[in-house]
């Protein structure tokens, strides 16, 4: 064997290795990029997956900051109704024109007759003072109090009293009927 033939041989043999190892090279590389690829998707799947379940947790807590903002309007709203009723009562039963005012306080005395003797002293808002000396009886009227209408009816010793002015009654009777108010303005 001719030393040409000899360096032929090793040339072709370590072509014949280079391109094993080329080959090999390029499978494993290949490899690799395909694996990489499939983790690379499975991160991205993964990480669209969690966008969307956070996109839908921010859009729940949007709607529901919506809904809570939007009651919580509506209740003010509602109670603004309210006051503005409540005030809108109060200013007619202070009106000394108020055109049922007789006959409340009529009604008034007729239910301070039946509570106490004639012995009790009538103590008027000073808007009524005069309607009441004429509806007292043989009850005597002592001095004002304050109030939008109606008396307080007391003992003589001062030790027993009935609070019978108007607003002292709306008070009651609006917090008593608070549910009813609220059905009558607001279905």
């Amino acid at each position: 064997m001719t030393l040409e033939t000899l360096a032929k041989d090793i040339a072709a043999s370590a072509k014949a290795d280079v391109d094993a190892i080329l080959k090999e090279a390029k499978a494993e590389a290949k490899q690799i990029i395909n694996d990489a690829e499939t983790k690379a998707s499975g991160i991205t799947d993964e990480a669209n997956s969690r966008a969307e379940r956070e996109a839908s947790q921010i859009s729940r807590e949007v709607v529901a900051s919506a809904r809570q903002a939007n009651q919580k309007a509506i209740l003010i709203a509602k109670r603004e109704a309210m006051d503005s009723t409540y005030a809108e009562i109060k200013e007619k039963l202070a009106d000394p024109g108020f055109k049922g005012r007789a006959s409340m306080l009529k009604s008034l005395m007729s239910k301070a007759n039946k509570l106490a003797s004639a012995d009790f002293v009538i103590r008027p808002v000073e808007v009524d003072k005069k309607a009441l000396s004429d509806l007292k009886g043989k009850r005597k009227v002592g001095e004002s109090v304050e109030g939008l209408g109606g008396f307080i009816l007391e003992a003589a010793d001062s030790s027993v009293s009935y609070d019978m002015r108007f607003d002292t009654l709306l008070d009651s009777t609006w917090a008593n009927s608070l549910s009813e108010v609220n059905k009558i303005l607001f279905g």
